[in-house]
């Protein structure tokens, strides 16, 4: 009994300190989009990425992005925004679910890294409306 009860607890402590690091991975995205700050988001974005607004989805440089997250954010500025849920798929594809407040509209929005050089970039965002 001892052993199971041992072994939940590293269980637990592993799986936390995994979550924790999804969550950290995260968190500029997070603040900057909750300052409604287009020039830091795009910092922690890869060389190009897929935005997608409504449904509308385009790949854009850094630069571009830039003015894209800009100009959503001017047209809908945000109440808050959150992150909802953070994980991984099997091959490692880390990614989080977050809920964007503007006005009396909600957007889900997805976010997915990638690792390269041992830091985790951007490579896609969406902005749904609900």
């Amino acid at each position: 009994m001892r052993t199971i009860k041992l072994i939940a607890i590293v269980f637990s402590v592993l799986f936390s300190g995994a979550v924790m690091a999804q969550v950290e991975i995260f968190a500029p995205v997070k603040d900057a989009v909750k300052a409604n700050n287009a020039k830091e988001v795009v910092k922690n974005f890869n060389s190009s990425v897929d935005i997608n607004i409504e449904g509308e989805v385009n790949n854009y440089s850094k630069a571009q992005a830039e003015f894209v997250l800009g100009d959503f954010f001017k047209k809908h500025p945000v109440n808050d925004f959150n992150i909802l849920h953070t994980g991984s798929s099997p091959s490692g594809l880390k990614y989080a679910i977050g809920k964007y407040q503007s006005g009396a509209d909600s957007y889900s929005v997805l976010m997915r890294v990638k690792e390269a050089d041992k830091k985790y970039f951007v490579h896609e965002i969406s902005f749904i409306k609900e």
